[in-house]
């Protein structure tokens, strides 16, 4: 069961943020969480690639930039400043490719569970 939240005001910038390596490149990210809800400001710098698929559901909002989500069967999808994904848990196998780089706000938690 999730808890519920009360208001709450996030000032990104005074959140530090992780830096991670991807199969190429790197990718930056700031999270809060909370009882079954994550939210994070991720920065991929240009030339990252994810190093792993992944099946965990999200809903996906660039900010600035642009991504490909690479679906596993081979299909893939441009995501560009102003657009938003979303899928639940276990509905599709994805990494994220950024060329020139992108800035996405992610939501994942409980409510994307496929269950």
């Amino acid at each position: 069961m999730n808890l519920p939240i009360p208001f709450h005001l996030i000032d990104w910038s005074q959140l530090a943020a992780t830096t991670s390596p991807g199969e190429q490149g790197t990718a930056s990210s700031q999270c809060m969480q909370f009882p079954g809800l994550r939210l994070r400001i991720v920065t991929y710098h240009p030339g990252y690639l994810a190093d792993h698929w992944c099946q965990k559901g999200h809903v996906v909002h660039c900010l600035g930039g642009s991504v490909e989500t690479q679906m596993e069967g081979g299909e893939s999808h441009q995501l560009q400043a102003g657009m938003t994904y979303v899928v639940s848990d276990a509905m599709s196998s994805h990494r994220s490719y950024a060329q020139d780089g992108a800035q996405l706000l992610i939501i994942d938690g409980d409510f994307l569970s496929a269950e």
